[in-house]
Formats: structure tokens, sequence, C-alpha cells
């Protein structure tokens, strides 16, 4: 079976979430593409969309019609060319319309598992819940006539103990879209012990084909991208238990979220990352990483504190970001989790207060937004962190410390084998977070801080 009869009937489950339904947009697309090519007149293509709610699915296909659109304008010269033998559709708008119909057309929406029996891979983008994860698989090997290649979009669960509880022969790989898969450029890719040649190349392929940047991680629980993000979220955190005494907790959750961000010139503060993923998402990827680290403890007492609760954050179904450790008003924070009163402050009357506490940012400051842009860009931080090590404010002083913990996790992910390279650690972080700089490097002088 070449690439194209693989991909001429697939299935994603999940696929009315944020990560399935980007999955599901780029696969869509990838098909419609195939099924241009002359020697694919004898392919029906199918792709059937599965998930638990019919209102979600009916908004997946909105969503996937209003993306397609953007996705056929951006490359409309190739389907000029592609439609050059159509004499019916002249305009562009006409081509465009056209092929949107074509990707919706590949679409199967449905609430059954059974609607998955006749695929011949299976993208599972489930909760984070290696139960739920392994349930789902085994029913459909089980109940498949076709003997499926799986793609599990886990970001910590090991492949090969997926592939061990699902009797699958090493037919399951990883492949780890970042979030929004449509825009974002990075995938992981994790083979298990047993993976399947033939899928490791299937893989390399689709990625290719969907122009994705692959950095291979070892089948180690979180990876390469939650390896780092977990144990950051958790130096954060600890910042914020040394720091709340001298100042209260929305006080220091303040100073930990704004050093992460401007000191250290990230496109949000640890906290506000941990919101956007979402508390309840983190929690369970760290019980998935914890029993796999004994000389670790990959938890938070904070995190389930929090989720017990009812502060949880994630986004809403409209993309909005839901109130965690802030408190959000169409994307702006407008207020702070005060953990011991159980309520939320105002954000700007805090900052007022804190900003004077941390201090300037340091000479040569650039903000992410605009460092970002700079392609090469190792000279203005090396300024910036030159006067930022020579600094004596508590934002810096912070900073210092916060980045050296994030340059040792980073070191610990090569030394555990998680990451083949040094530069495979800074280049998720790079391009999967945004970053803009490789949590390795020597902007400061390690020894000293």
């Amino acid at each position: 079976m070449n690439y194209d009869e693989r991909l001429s009937n697939v299935s994603v489950l999940g696929a009315a979430g944020k990560m399935g339904s980007g999955i599901l947009l780029l696969t869509a697309v990838e098909m419609a593409d195939l099924s241009f090519k002359k020697d694919n007149g004898n392919l029906t293509f199918i792709l059937n969309a599965i998930d638990i709610s019919d209102k979600a699915l009916a908004g997946l296909l909105e969503y996937v019609r209003v993306q397609s659109r953007k996705i056929a304008e951006k490359k409309i010269n190739f389907l000029r060319e592609i439609y050059a033998d159509n004499h019916t559709l002249i305009y562009n708008n006409e081509i465009i319309d056209d092929y949107i119909h074509r990707v919706l057309a590949i679409i199967r929406p449905s609430t059954l598992i059974e609607s998955t029996y006749n695929s011949n891979v299976i993208f599972e983008a489930v909760n984070e819940n290696p139960n739920l994860k392994i349930k789902l698989i085994k029913q459909i090997d089980e109940n498949s006539n076709t003997n499926p290649w799986f793609f599990t979009n886990t970001s910590s669960v090991p492949i090969s103990y997926l592939n061990e509880k699902g009797d699958l022969d090493g037919r399951i790989i990883g492949f780890h879209f970042y979030n929004p898969p449509a825009v974002q450029k990075l995938v992981e890719l994790i083979n298990g012990e047993d993976t399947v040649s033939d899928l490791n190349t299937f893989a390399l392929e689709y990625a290719k084909k969907l122009r994705k940047v692959i950095i291979h991680s070892n089948d180690i629980a979180g990876f390469i991208g939650n390896g780092h993000f977990m144990r950051d979220a958790l130096l954060g955190i600890r910042f914020l238990n040394e720091l709340k005494s001298d100042y209260g907790f929305p006080e220091a959750l303040y100073v930990v979220n704004k050093v992460s961000q401007d000191f250290m010139i990230r496109p949000m503060g640890i906290f506000q990352l941990v919101d956007y993923v979402g508390i309840d998402v983190c929690m369970y990827i760290m019980e998935v990483m914890n029993p796999y680290f004994n000389e670790e403890n990959i938890h938070s007492d904070l995190l389930d504190q929090l989720f017990e609760r009812g502060v949880k954050g994630g986004q809403n179904s409209d993309g909005s970001q839901k109130d965690g450790f802030m408190k959000y008003n169409k994307g702006r924070i407008i207020g702070i989790f005060d953990y011991y009163n159980n309520t939320y402050v105002d954000y700007d009357a805090v900052s007022k207060k804190m900003d004077l506490v941390i201090g300037k940012l340091p000479n040569n400051h650039i903000i992410w937004k605009e460092i970002i842009k700079v392609k090469d860009r190792d000279d203005l931080l090396k300024t910036y962190f030159e006067n930022l090590s020579l600094d004596r404010t508590l934002g810096s002083i912070i900073a210092k410390k916060y980045m050296k913990g994030t340059r040792e996790i980073g070191l610990k992910l090569v030394e555990q084998k998680v990451a083949k390279t040094e530069r495979d650690v800074n280049d998720v972080m790079l391009t999967g977070f945004f970053h803009s700089y490789g949590p390795i490097n020597n902007f400061l002088p390690w020894e000293e801080i």
C-alpha cells in the first residue's frame, strides 16, 4: 500500500477538540490535494471525524470551511494549475469554492467509533489519559478490517507503553503536534521500541507534505516539549512559594509571571502559559510523567488544590481563555488569583504596587514581539543579558536564577536521553513554544549565579 492508498481512508479521534480539529483540517487538505492526481482516480478519500458531541462536530465543519478558504487563498496559484483543464471554473473565487467543497466532501462526521473500522490510519487526539487512549485503540484494532497504523498525539505517554497495552505489534508512533496544529510548525516524532519502519517512513512523508519541522524525541515520558515545560512550571511555582511569605500570594504570582515573560523575553509568563494549556491538563501530564522519574517529584500540590477549587484554565469552545492563575477578559489579564481568599484581585493594582518592587528592565531590553522578528538575534540577546547579569534589581535576580534553572532542565533532558542533543532541546523551545532563544545557552555566567 503506497502513501496515497494509505491516506485514502483515515479517522481522527477527538476530531472536535482543539488539537483534533487542526489535525483533521490538515489531513483533509492533504487528502483533497491527493484526490486531484490522475493516478488516484480509482480511490475514494474518506476522513472520519470522530467525537462524542454532534453539536461539536457541526461546529467543526464550519471551522474547516473557514480555515480551508484561508488555505486555498494562499495557494491559489497551485490551485489554478490543478484546475487548468476545468474550463467551467474561471475565476479565483469559483476555484476556491469548488476546492472547499472538495475538502468538506471528504469529511464524514460521526459519534460512532465503528466508523473507524475500515481506516488505514487512525489519528488519536483524545484527552491525555492513558487508559482512555488504550481503550479506544484496543477497540478499534480488535474490530478493524485493515490492520491500521495509529498516530497518537500524546504529549507525555510513552509510545512503547501504548503499544504494549494496545497489543499493536509496533503499529503506533508518537506524532505530537503543537497547538494549534494548523499554525505550529513543530511536530515531535517518537518511535517506540517496536515501531515498524514503514510506519516511520510514512510519518516522515506525511510531515513533509504538511511542511512540518520534525524533531525526534526518545520514547521517555513527557518527551522533550513537556519534559521541559512541566519542570519549567514547577520551577515557577517554587519561586512563587519562596516569594509569597514576603509579598503575598497574588503579588508573588505577579512577580514570577512578569519576570518569566518580560525579563526573560518570552511570549507569555509561565503562569499565563499554564493557564493557556490548562491547569488540569498540566496535572494530567505530570501524573503520567512522575512514575517514570524516581529521582524527581514531578508533581504540584498547588495545581491539585486549584483544580479542587474549580480553577482549571484552558480555553472555551470559542477559543477564549478561561480563568486560572489569572482572570481574563477578551484575552487581557484583569485579575490575579489570591489563594488564601479564594478570589481574584485587581491586576492593575497589583501591577502598580509590584513593578516598583521588581525594578526596571535592564538596558537594551527588547520586547519579545520585536526580537522574534530578528533572524540573527544572538548579538542583541548577548548585549541584553550582559546588562541583566550586572543588574541587582529583584526582577533581574529572579530572572538569572530562573534562567539557570531552565538551562539545567534542558541539560538534564539530554543527560536522561530524552533528547538526543542540546540543539534538539533548544529547537523544540524555539519552534514549539516560540521562545526567542533556547534554554541551553551561554548568555550568563552560570557558575556565578
